[in-house]
């Protein structure tokens, strides 16, 4: 069976990079090698793979690489520490339940 794979890697400067890709292991060694000199990763390498999931369609994995690239800091890094209470708490509306500093963001 094939998989899909989506992965977040951290960059030398610290920023994440959410990618797919169907060989996780090559392409892996493609973004520390710099395959491509207009790529993201090509001039904050070297990069370290945070977190993967594999899926069994690209469909499945199109939609949630879209949701993940969409995520904010905080919630990606809840999910490399698999911290589900931080998870649940950046994925709460602002709007409905503050933002994460306990400001409220809906008007009075």
């Amino acid at each position: 069976m094939k998989f899909y794979t989506d992965y977040i890697l951290e960059c030398n400067d610290k920023s994440f990079y959410v990618g797919i890709t169907s060989n996780l292991d090559i392409r892996v060694i493609e973004h520390n090698t710099g395959k491509d000199k207009s790529a993201y990763t090509s001039k904050r390498r070297p990069v370290i793979l945070k977190w993967f999931q594999d899926f069994t369609t690209p469909t499945e994995a199109i939609k949630f690489e879209k949701q993940l690239k969409g995520w904010s800091r905080a919630k990606k890094i809840a999910l490399i520490e698999e911290d589900w209470e931080r998870l649940i708490k950046y994925s709460k509306n602002h709007t409905d339940h503050g933002k994460p500093d306990g400001t409220s963001t809906g008007s009075v």
